[in-house]
This record gives structure tokens, sequence and C-alpha cells, in this order.
């Protein structure tokens, strides 16, 4: 898949591209739909069983739905109740600035209203787009994610690591850096931490989802899946963005009356 570049209008790590805020994707759609997303949603079950694949087949349609709206590493779990008629899932790099944003301006107010609630789950997988040949920081940065959460101390170090971003390939990110978040989030045993950093030991997790995110046909970071846990046949919300919190609050409102 290309990797889309960043477009600063959009407030989305992207190229270009119409400007709707929060549009519907085609996840569980006929195969009358003639967008290009469908046979990409459907190309990412074949890696999976290519025998068994078609339009109608609802297996396959709700096995990518629970690898989408489950948690892709049990130590990195999803903020909220298990109960939620709501699931929300943000694909992320963390040299993106705009996730940077959204963390720093938006995520609170929906942790806060939504999740804390009990009304909505949310769920962080990543999109490593703004790693370069050579240069695999946003990968990296996620990996040493998995290496706090083995600690039990995924979303502290999640935050953290955006609490100080400084944008993308800025050389910000390096394992020195990711040590001391380490620190001042207090996982404690950062030699522990480290060895796992140096060894690569959360590749595979990082690399799962970000060859998800690319199969459903995602294009920027960061993009929000909003799904009903109600109706596993409910078209998916799709976000681009750091949009206001507002777009966020009318699109979970949405998929909660979609679930009754």
């Amino acid at each position: 898949m290309k990797r889309r570049k960043h477009n600063i209008n959009n407030k989305v790590n992207k190229k270009p591209i119409n400007n709707k805020k929060v549009i519907f994707i085609g996840l569980i759609i006929a195969a009358v739909a003639v967008s290009g997303i469908l046979a990409v949603f459907l190309s990412s079950a074949a890696v999976h069983n290519v025998n068994m694949i078609s339009n109608n087949d609802q297996d396959t349609k709700a096995s990518l739905i629970k690898e989408i709206s489950n948690p892709t590493y049990t130590n990195a779990p999803a903020l909220g109740s298990n109960k939620a008629k709501v699931v929300m899932v943000e694909f992320g790099d963390y040299q993106c600035q705009f996730c940077a944003r959204f963390h720093r301006y938006t995520k609170d107010s929906i942790i806060q209203n939504f999740v804390n609630t009990g009304q909505v789950r949310f769920l962080f997988k990543d999109f490593t787009i703004n790693d370069k040949p050579g240069d695999k920081a946003s990968t990296l940065a996620a990996e040493a994610s998995y290496c706090a959460a083995d600690q039990g101390r995924y979303w502290q170090y999640h935050d953290e690591v955006y609490k100080n971003s400084k944008g993308e390939n800025v050389a910000w990110v390096n394992k020195d850096a990711l040590r001391q978040f380490a620190r001042n989030v207090n996982v404690h045993d950062i030699q522990k931490f480290s060895n796992c950093l140096d060894s690569n030991n959360h590749s595979n997790i990082v690399q799962q989802n970000d060859n998800l995110a690319g199969n459903i046909g995602l294009q920027a970071t960061p993009s929000f899946l909003l799904m009903s846990t109600a109706k596993s046949q409910q078209r998916p919300l799709l976000i681009e963005g750091a949009q206001p919190y507002s777009v966020f609050q009318q699109a979970i409102m949405n998929a909660q009356s979609s679930s009754t």
C-alpha cells in the first residue's frame, strides 16, 4: 500500500482527498458496492483462509470485525467496559502530529464522557505510516509501548509518548528517549524494558496492526472506526483526522442509536 504523506489542511496524515469528516466505509456491504475498500477488507480475510472468501461469507466478516474490535496484545487492553455498545478503534502513528493533537485535546473528553461511563470501549492499533527505510522510528516507538505493557504500563506509556511528541521524522524518537519515557511513567524494571526494546520482541504485534490498517483500506492517521457491538452487520463509521470533539460526539451517538 502506498503510504500517505502529511497534509496540514485536513488535520490528518495523508494526501488530499474528499474533505468529508465522517463517512461510512463498506466493511460489510454487498458485492454491488464499487468501493475498493470492500475488496481490500475481503483480502484481509483471504490471508487467513483464501478458499473461503465470498461476499456473502458471514463468518469471514465476523472474524474481521473481531480482529478490528479486540486488542492485538493481551497486555495492552482496551479502555472501558466489555459491555459497551460501541467500540472505537484508533489507528495511529506515534510520530503523527495530528494523532498527538487528538490525544492532547480530544481523547480525554471522550474517555471521561463515554468510556468511563460505560458507553464506549476504546482501543488503539498501530499504523506506522511515518516509518522510513532504515529508520523505522514509528515502529520503534510502538514496540516500546508493548515493552511497557509487559510491565502493566501500556496506556501510561502510550500517553507519555504523545505528550512528548515533536512531529514527524525529526529524530526525537530514539532508544534513549523511549527509556526516559519508561522512567517517567514508573515502568518498574528499566533493564527489562531496555532488553525488550533492543531485541524487538514485539515487532510482530506492530506489524500485525499495520497490516490490518493497510488491508482494510485506511490511508491516513489518525483514523477511527466506530462499531456497534449489538449489530455485527452494521456498517462501521470512519472518522479521519484530529476532528473536533463534537464530531466524535455525534458519531458515537449515531453508533449508539444504530445499536438499539
